[in-house]
């Protein structure tokens, strides 16, 4: 695995401020990245897929809908029932 350097995305200068580094996987290993592939076969089950949009417009007003519910409301087996904002929170 692999590091970028720090200016090499729009965020660099954030993980440059937060000490922090992007690491890549390694290719065609998609079970490295796990949580990302689950949550992009969510994405694609639950909002991708689910219906047909007439517009841009109106595709990502439901994308904007839908990670709010993904993030807050919707709850998650892999944290124990909890949604992933209750994570970030102080309880």
């Amino acid at each position: 695995m692999t590091s970028a350097s720090p200016t090499a995305t729009p965020v660099g200068p954030l993980k440059s401020a937060l000490g922090a580094r992007h690491i890549f996987i390694r290719p065609h290993c998609p079970w490295q990245n796990g949580k990302v592939e689950r949550f992009n076969r969510s994405l694609q089950t639950e909002w991708v897929y689910r219906q047909i949009f007439t517009s841009n417009a109106d595709r990502s007003a439901a994308l904007v809908l839908w990670f709010e519910n993904y993030s807050t409301g919707r709850r998650h087996t892999a944290l124990g029932g909890l949604s992933p904002i209750s994570r970030l929170s102080p309880t």
